[in-house]
């Protein structure tokens, strides 16, 4: 009985696994010639291994219940490959699936052409592509290289053109190409990296990328390298307000500029899924908040909308950042001097008065501090807030798992009921955020809510997405809200 037991369950991950092997083609060629994403759930299928897709469809538990079924999400997917839909769009393969089930659909095929009825009305236009430039190479202008060189296709109009660094010495290429290829947080690149010495270029996955060395936006001439209507973005965060920005976009061949760290002045502070819809496109000029900004805002959005926050505070249990110091030195800033690998360090944040910036009903609400703590990557926002009414740890968990699953802001919050998480299992998520729902606590009106977020590669996604907003990316979500 035992074996025969045994048996059953090799046999049917063999069959899973099998069909999961069918579906990364198809998947592939979705994404590069039609402009397809395709998603179980908010986790995208595109470059996923086998094992990935697999644990894609065990992870629809914690989100509706039950696991999803790999074969008829393979049928889906195969019937889909053969109609006449097209991009930009993103196709949520598990929600097609549930709402399949839950409507006791029969023929397949009917039911996606039924579903997918809407995208033949929309006015999809193919966009010419977007050049842009990364200025400075550090931790989160690698990862936005990287995540530019994974979605090349027709499915994201923007190309990275060109990386600048300050002046290089000899070996600065292949010195930049290892870092791009290797990261000791992240791990390796996924491709193939070729150095082009004589030009001082890097070709990664077929993308030729232009180094430029320059100690100031003022030296450069993108023109000179064929580089036209760029978006350039700000990664080194020296200049943080408008005159010093205004630097980039007044470079020939450039058009606009974003910086990844929080701005001064008027500079529109953008969270992506909470006030991105206030872009224009005569906003040269943006910046992407923080990260840290961006883990809390779309949590703290929607529990105002739906319960009201009187006041509340904001303690950020923060991963090191190269500001700090490996060994006790000097730093203008208090405690940060101290050794970051060695201490728990109290420190300061803006983040929770940069939350009046997206979310303007707050302002003056939440006070916030910051402890910077011995790990290299994912924090932990620990969001103590006493609402407008009553509510219940049941209700609360509820309510966010809703949203989690929600196309409004599915990229933005993730969603977790596992007991056993700890930091490293945030490693690589794309959420702006992740509920962790068994730590909720619940006291009438009072809330303690913890929030993880990657503070590296799920910030550079947001970002990814605010730079898809300022180049004109527009993506149709599937299957559509009722």
């Amino acid at each position: 009985m035992s074996m025969t037991r045994s048996e059953d369950y090799l046999q049917d991950w063999g069959k899973r696994q099998g069909l999961a092997e069918k579906m990364i083609p198809l998947v592939g060629q979705m994404y590069r010639e039609r402009g397809i994403i395709v998603l179980i759930y908010g986790r995208r299928l595109m470059n996923a291994s086998t094992i990935e897709i697999v644990k894609a469809h065990r992870f629809a538990r914690q989100l509706v219940g039950n696991e999803l079924d790999v074969t008829l999400s393979y049928q889906m997917l195969e019937v889909m490959s053969n109609m006449d839909i097209s991009g930009p769009a993103r196709i949520d393969l598990g929600k097609l699936q549930t709402r399949y089930l839950a409507a006791g659909a029969d023929q397949i095929e009917t039911f996606l052409q039924q579903e997918f009825s809407s995208i033949s009305e929309l006015d999809i236009q193919a966009s010419a592509c977007r050049d842009v430039v990364l200025y400075g190479f550090g931790r989160i202008g690698r990862l936005l290289a990287r995540l530019l060189i994974e979605r090349t296709g027709s499915g994201n109009k923007m190309r990275l053109r060109a990386v600048v660094v300050r002046g290089g010495r000899d070996g600065d290429l292949k010195k930049r190409a290892s870092l791009l290829r290797r990261d000791s947080i992240h791990g390796p690149f996924n491709g193939s990296i070729i150095i082009d010495e004589e030009n001082n270029a890097i070709i990664a996955n077929g993308n030729y990328i232009q180094f430029i060395y320059a100690n100031s936006p003022s030296e450069i001439d993108y023109t000179k390298y064929g580089i036209n209507d760029a978006l350039i973005v700000d990664n080194t965060g020296v200049w943080k307000d408008e005159e010093g920005l205004g630097q980039h976009v007044a470079c020939p061949g450039a058009s606009k500029a974003l910086l990844t760290a929080p701005a001064k002045g008027d500079i529109k502070n953008i969270v992506y899924g909470i006030n991105h819809a206030d872009l224009t496109s005569d906003d040269l000029i943006v910046c992407a908040a923080s990260c840290t900004t961006n883990a809390i805002v779309p949590h703290l959005k929607v529990i105002n909308d739906e319960y009201g926050i009187k006041s509340g505070h904001i303690e950020t249990v923060h991963s090191y950042t190269n500001d700090q110091n490996l060994i006790d030195n000097y730093h203008k800033a208090e405690r940060r001097g101290r050794s970051a690998p060695l201490n728990m360090v109290l420190t300061t944040t803006g983040a929770a008065k940069a939350v009046s910036k997206a979310v303007p009903e707050l302002q003056g609400k939440l006070t916030g501090n910051a402890i910077r703590v011995p790990t290299p990557n994912v924090s932990l926002a620990v969001m103590n807030l006493n609402l407008d009414r009553a509510t219940t740890k049941e209700e609360l968990n509820g309510f966010l798992r809703d949203i989690a699953l929600s196309p409004a802001l599915q990229d933005q919050l993730g969603y977790t009921e596992s007991t056993e998480l700890v930091s490293t299992d945030l490693v690589g998520s794309t959420h702006a955020g992740t509920v962790d729902a068994e730590a909720t606590i619940v006291d009438d009106d009072r809330v303690v809510l913890y929030v993880w977020y990657d503070n590296e590669y799920g910030y550079s996604n947001q970002v990814i997405r605010v730079m898809q907003d300022m180049t004109g990316l527009k993506f149709v979500n599937l299957p559509a809200e009722n």
